[in-house]
């Protein structure tokens, strides 16, 4: 190695460690540098400078947690992603109910970002080294901001496009009307019905959805009702009403369209929240075959989320066979039908690996041929008859005769995770 890559290297090795020194000297000091940044913002932007202490305490810990969060991923050296601005989202929607102008939500950022910068350069001194090191954060500061800011901008005009207010009588009037099967007769209610494209013979699904997270509170449901109320196909207008605890959605689709891509963006969108902190349940029904089959569809979507258990995620019964349906929605008196010795095959068989559960559900996809089965689990014909006769032996069930099959995928859909 060469005097000049040794040198090279070594003052490589010594801009990393003094980087490291400014962002831990800044992380030490980050509550101090957070009152700076608030008041900054405050005394720059009038619409905070009128904003009064509850709004100035709310900005400061804003300025905090992304202060925090920039500090963190610049000593990780790594970009930003979405579960990183966790915080972004309810603070968007914050601002865009108190009426804030987007530019002035925007530029709370830029002063923010120039009171972190001056402090960053305060703590590099004029050392050579120092110098160097703040040159060597230009970049991923600058990557940090225009993707926070980015992000900010986007849900701020996302919820501001579905300009939720606390007086949102007309949806809720509207919805009561629709669940209970009926279009509204005449008026604002029916003229409002035909802006989301709801008519009396329209093809809707019902998508109802909950925080799985308790401690979750009104912020946060209507920060998902504006996510949400983007999902429609084609740029349809979405009807989205929250509702004490629970969020409503009905997306209309057109005469040909794939209900199934309407579970895909609504997952999409549950995906995207996930990542921001906002963990939902949703639950997503048939498709109704117009208003009137609106109260059966909302019931179908209600218990398509208790199927998730509490947990978060997305229950679509239009990716449901009719037999995985009856499956999750089976009672207790079900799994008491369920052979003991069939029942314990399963405990053990779930405790070893599941390998012999794997090699059956495998054989019913093969269409009961070894041969593929084999080839599916890459294994030998031979290994693939041993394990369906060890199954045979085990349970007292022939994977090979229709009626113990059957029974066997039974009792395996019934089984716990």
């Amino acid at each position: 190695m060469t005097t000049a890559v040794t040198e090279a290297l070594a003052d490589a090795q010594e801009i990393r460690l003094e980087r490291g020194r400014i962002l831990s000297a800044l992380l030490d000091d980050v509550e101090a540098l957070a009152d700076s940044g608030a008041l900054a913002i405050q005394r720059e932007i009038v619409a905070y400078a009128q904003g009064g202490d509850r709004l100035f305490t709310d900005m400061r810990e804003q300025v905090l947690l992304n202060y925090c969060t920039k500090l963190r991923l610049l000593l990780e050296d790594r970009g930003a992603r979405l579960e990183d601005l966790y915080f972004v989202r309810k603070a968007a929607m914050r601002r865009a109910r108190a009426g804030f102008a987007l530019e002035d939500y925007i530029n709370a950022f830029r002063v923010g970002q120039q009171v972190f910068w001056d402090a960053l350069l305060e703590r590099a001194g004029a050392s050579t080294v120092g110098h160097e090191a703040a040159l060597s954060l230009v970049g991923p500061v600058m990557r940090y901001v225009d993707f926070a800011s980015t992000h900010a901008a986007h849900v701020y005009a996302e919820f501001q496009k579905y300009a939720f207010v606390d007086d949102h009588r007309e949806q809720r009037d509207l919805l009561e009307h629709l669940l209970a099967g009926e279009m509204p007769a005449s008026g604002p209610l029916l003229a409002a019905a035909h802006a989301y494209r709801l008519d009396a013979d329209a093809r809707i699904i019902v998508a109802t959805a909950i925080s799985s997270d308790r401690a979750a509170g009104s912020d946060a449901l209507h920060a998902a009702s504006a996510a949400l109320a983007r999902a429609g196909l084609r740029g349809a207008k979405t009807l989205v009403v929250a509702r004490q605890a629970e969020i409503i959605v009905l997306p209309t689709l057109g005469v040909d369209a794939d209900p199934l891509k309407m579970c895909d963006r609504l997952e999409a969108v549950g995906v995207r929240l996930r990542r921001e902190g906002i963990p939902l349940a949703i639950g997503i029904s048939t498709v109704a075959g117009g208003v009137g089959e609106l109260p059966r569809a909302y019931l179908e979507a209600r218990a398509a989320m208790e199927c998730l258990g509490g947990g978060d995620g997305v229950m679509a019964l239009p990716r449901l066979s009719p037999f995985q349906y009856l499956a999750l929605r089976a009672d207790d008196t079900a799994r008491r039908l369920v052979d003991p010795r069939v029942r314990a095959f399963l405990d053990e068989d779930r405790a070893r690996g599941g390998v012999l559960t794997t090699t059956l559900r495998a054989f019913v996809s093969a269409d009961l041929n070894v041969r593929v089965l084999a080839q599916r689990l890459h294994v030998h014909p031979n290994t693939a008859h041993y394990r369906l006769g060890r199954i045979k032996e085990l349970t007292g069930r022939n994977p090979r005769v229709i009626g113990d099959l059957l029974e066997l995928v039974v009792a395996i859909a019934l089984s716990p995770r």
